[in-house]
């Protein structure tokens, strides 16, 4: 099939492109890779896809993009792109997360309705639209009520999407991502800055009491459902992409102290505003209508990340 795939040079979009290669697509993937502090990580991420002889890349702003243009062809879209993290959504950014995560969300739609030989629409979404903190497991049908300007965007994009499969019939399928780790992920992400801070011998901050947890899931997981959305034949749908299993910061930091060989340096602040005290995935929906299955644990992901940070940053980048 002919596949596009925004946010290709990222974290997730990335695995999932080169994942669509080997199974015998082919793959148009966009992104913004422009002169930034993460630049020679978003180049790195494609060095296995440029080159092959099923891969189309291109640089560009998407917002600004002829995005009919790019996807008239398409038989899938995986629309990973946008702005990701809680903290930096507030204030004078927030514009960037309405432009990236909403605007543009809403002008891949628009070109989908023009797209002839459109399967399906993937959309990468969040967590974050449950807002957190109660406890409890988090089901598709449980109350959205984000507690960050960036939840409220990827509530938004979700919303879009059912709004154009109601009125223009537009296939597509919304992934809630609960905390995805592994290689290539972002250098702000937890799990990347733990263990840069352990390879380095830097000091570390660690927001809150440490206690707060999450449902982390390890991006061949996550893979694997966005190829399993792909392959379904339901349309409108929304299914939790959790992971394995649930743990604390503290709980992750000493993994990765035992893995470093090193006790880090952290120093404990008062938590950020939009960041939940507990995310926990209820995946029994995606099990069932998927066949999501995931499999890696941390204790089986944690030792691979640590090999990609280990060989990122000793090579002096």
């Amino acid at each position: 099939m002919n596949i596009v795939v925004t946010g290709a040079a990222g974290f997730i979009g990335s695995h999932l492109s080169e994942a669509l290669l080997k199974q015998g697509h082919k793959v148009r993937g966009f992104d913004h890779v422009g002169q930034t502090a993460e630049f020679h990580i978003k180049r790195d991420n494609l060095k296995h896809l440029l080159g092959h002889p099923n891969f189309e890349w291109q640089s560009v702003n998407l917002v600004y993009a002829d995005l009919e243009q790019m996807i008239e062809d398409a038989d899938v879209v995986f629309h990973q792109a946008g702005i990701a993290g809680v903290r930096n959504s507030w204030g004078d950014s927030f514009n960037d997360y309405l432009e990236s995560n909403i605007l543009l969300t809403q002008k891949i739609l628009e070109a989908c309705k023009k797209a002839a030989k459109l399967k399906k629409l993937i959309y990468a979404s969040s967590s974050s639209v449950y807002g957190g903190g109660s406890g409890q497991y988090s089901a598709e049908h449980s109350p959205t009520r984000p507690i960050s300007p960036y939840g409220l965007t990827k509530l938004a994009g979700e919303q879009l999407c059912d709004l154009y499969y109601k009125q223009y019939g537009i296939p597509f399928t919304a992934l809630r991502y609960f905390t995805v780790y592994g290689p290539r992920q972002r250098p702000d992400m937890g799990f990347h800055r733990f263990m840069k801070a352990a390879l380095l011998d830097d000091p570390l901050t660690i927001y809150g009491n440490g206690e707060q947890t999450r449902d982390f899931t390890y991006i061949s997981d996550v893979v694997e459902a966005n190829i399993a959305a792909m392959n379904s034949s339901k349309h409108g749908t929304v299914y939790n992409i959790g992971g394995v299993e649930t743990a604390s910061v503290n709980a992750v930091i000493a993994k990765i102290e035992e893995l470093s060989g090193k006790k880090l340096q952290l120093t404990y602040l008062p938590e950020q505003a939009g960041d939940p005290f507990t995310t926990r995935a209820d995946i029994s929906l995606a099990r069932k209508e998927l066949g999501y299955n995931p499999i890696v644990s941390l204790d089986e992901g944690l030792p691979r990340e640590w090999s990609y940070i280990s060989s990122l940053y000793r090579n002096g980048k």
